[in-house]
């Protein structure tokens, strides 16, 4: 082995800086999201157990009705989108369905404040991102700046659908007593 086959093999840092932004989100959130869990599960001393009750969801108010719904069809749509093939024939059309369910889903978010009950909560700010992030979005693909609107769309489906989606799953949290018991 030579010394230039040394100082060719790619280095820690070279190696981490290929991890996309999203991955890097998408990993911190996992971290946070199971160090909560772990905390609040034994402070509560509960042991979760699979199941679906769709009971808390259907005695919950419409703007938590309208939220999780237009939640459920960005999610939908979005993973289409996210793995079909760009440029598809029905890309712009699913595209504009996501936007709007996107805005809805953000839009119904400030009607909710069950975690701080008369005030927003941090999670606001995300919706508050998301509102401006939407039309920035829609402005780059009109300009033809493909890379630009791949990166707003996909920084908000993953910011806003599934770090903020993985969140709505803690402990105590609607959508955990929807899907776990304890």
């Amino acid at each position: 082995m030579s010394l230039t086959d040394v100082s060719s093999r790619p280095t820690l840092k070279s190696r981490l800086g290929r991890i996309s932004k999203n991955t890097w989100v998408i990993s911190i959130a996992l971290v946070v999201y199971a160090a909560l869990s772990t905390a609040i599960l034994l402070h509560f001393q509960a042991v979760p157990r699979f199941r679906i009750d769709l009971s808390p969801l259907l005695n919950a108010g419409t703007a938590i009705l309208v939220h999780v719904s237009a939640a459920v069809v960005t999610l939908l749509v979005g993973t289409v989108l996210m793995f079909a093939p760009k440029g598809f024939r029905l890309h712009r059309t699913l595209g504009w369905t996501w936007v709007i369910a996107m805005a809805v889903t953000a839009g119904s978010s400030f009607f909710i404040t069950m975690i701080f009950e008369t005030h927003f909560s941090p999670i606001h700010a995300l919706s508050a991102w998301t509102m401006i992030g939407l039309p920035m979005g829609i402005a780059a693909i009109r300009r033809k700046d493909v890379a630009r609107h791949r990166k707003e769309m996909t920084g908000m489906f993953v910011g806003a659908m599934l770090v903020a989606g993985l969140f709505s799953l803690l402990p105590g949290r609607l959508m955990w007593d929807v899907f776990f018991a304890t």
